[in-house]
């Protein structure tokens, strides 16, 4: 195994931006970047030892500070926080004070904000021991900071194993009660980015989601039974989407209230026959088909566009704050949060 670190390039205000590359024995590669945390590569082979991307991002750092990406900006790759997902009008209540924060998607709050963790720079740490590489970050994500209360210290450490194993490890402490829900929000497209993702397959274990209106939980719990959302036996993300009008982009329900690190999902393309599996101690997993993404002009050449990547995002619950009985997204002083996911490649 093998781990690098090459110039990506520079913020605008003239910070030295690095990559981050992890190279296992099975030709198994993954680019991470301290801006924004940012998976900007996953290189795996496919059923016929034929390498490529499969994760959605870019070879420049210029690219994700452009206006034409920003414009409609689908986040790619990065750590969402210190909120991810949504807070309903972006407001929220915590030891009897009000709070507001910005207001960045239609009416509500999304992913932290305008310049959320996937827009700051983070300090960054090599790690290599017998059976694993990899990178931790770190984050002083100060009080008041796009309106959340609290000092909070924040840490992603990316590992890579000889399993095709690619670990997330999330860490946070606090000097003052806040809320945290951080996930990655990396885009998958086993075909390499040839295709659309309809035609990949997804199981997900998960028997409820999270109902919505306009992307805000009602606070019920409900059954997929009869519905589009169920996945419990695995069936193309195409098969039903047509039913939804901008796709997939609902919490499912992993039912994980101990919070121990079981199977949440499982994505596979037969062309390619590429599958990545999920394992995760978060309590529910967001399935996000892309329908906003954009396509973009990148030296020349069209890119991406609407369903090319699908998004399994592991995380807790949308608006959880404003629902009482979600799992809770409080952090006080003295506790210390921490959430494992595992992404998990290989072939058919």
């Amino acid at each position: 195994m093998k781990i690098t670190k090459t110039l990506f390039g520079k913020t605008n205000e003239g910070y030295t931006v690095d990559l981050y590359t992890l190279s296992n024995d099975n030709q198994v590669t993954v680019k991470i970047t301290n801006y924004g945390a940012i998976i900007t590569a996953i290189e795996t082979p496919d059923k016929n030892g034929e390498l490529a991307n499969i994760a959605c991002g870019f070879e420049k750092l210029e690219t994700y500070l452009s206006p034409e990406y920003l414009g409609i900006y689908p986040y790619f790759g990065c750590i969402c926080g210190r909120v991810c997902n949504r807070i309903a009008e972006g407001k929220f209540t915590l030891e009897g004070k009000n709070y507001s924060l910005a207001v960045n998607n239609g009416p509500n709050h999304l992913h932290g904000g305008i310049v959320g963790y996937d827009r700051r720079l983070w300090t960054s740490e090599i790690l290599k021991e017998n059976d694993i590489i990899g990178v931790k970050l770190s984050y002083l994500s100060p009080d008041m900071e796009e309106g959340y209360p609290g000092n909070l210290r924040v840490t992603c450490t990316y590992t890579l194993n000889n399993n095709n194993e690619l670990a997330m490890e999330y860490g946070a402490e606090t000097d003052q009660t806040t809320i945290v829900n951080l996930t990655n929000h990396t885009y998958f497209n086993l075909t390499g980015g040839s295709e659309t993702v309809l035609n990949h397959e997804l199981e997900l274990p998960a028997k409820l989601v999270t109902e919505a209106v306009g992307n805000i939980p009602t606070g019920n719990i409900v059954s997929v039974e009869g519905t589009p959302f169920n996945f419990l036996d695995k069936k193309k993300l195409g098969k039903d989407i047509e039913a939804l009008p901008d796709g997939y982009d609902l919490n499912f329900v992993l039912e994980n209230t101990e919070g121990h690190l079981v199977f949440a999902g499982s994505l596979s393309e037969e062309t390619s026959g590429r599958m990545v599996e999920v394992h995760t101690t978060q309590p529910g997993i967001h399935l996000y088909t892309g329908y906003w993404i954009p396509e973009l002009t990148i030296d020349g050449l069209k890119k991406f566009g609407r369903y090319s990547g699908v998004a399994l995002e592991t995380q807790h619950f949308p608006d959880s704050i404003n629902n009482p009985h979600f799992p809770p997204v409080t952090l006080a002083p003295g506790q210390h949060f921490y959430e494992k996911t595992i992404y998990t490649f290989g072939t058919k």
